[in-house]
């Protein structure tokens, strides 16, 4: 009966690690977010892919709870604004956050 009784104990203390280690805070993503942010920057990467007026080897997508921030270089204004207009449409994306370099600022 006592092993009984410090198996079901352990096994309590685990799930209730199991449990919170899989809970979101605001620093920490939970699993579901983790996947649901991964989509989020796999269709924005894609989208830039399938666009030409649009760099995706030098635009970066990072996506945190929904929140993106794209970083990198542009050639003109017009590219770093239809990255952020692409982003902004993809389903479930809450906000863009634009840190885009344009590339003649970016060598003075």
């Amino acid at each position: 009966m006592f092993f009984l009784k410090n198996a079901l104990s352990t096994l309590t203390i685990a799930l209730a690690f199991l449990v919170a280690g899989c809970a979101s805070t605001p620093q920490r993503e939970s699993f579901g977010e983790h996947i649901d942010d991964s989509v989020i920057t796999t269709k924005i990467k894609a989208l830039y892919v399938d666009d030409k007026a649009v760099s995706a080897l030098n635009i970066n997508v990072e996506t945190f709870k929904g929140a993106v921030q794209l970083s990198g270089f542009a050639a003109d204004t017009r590219e770093i604004q239809r990255a952020v207009d692409i982003a902004q449409g993809v389903k479930g994306v809450a906000g863009v956050k634009n840190d885009i370099i344009l590339k003649t600022a970016a060598a003075k």
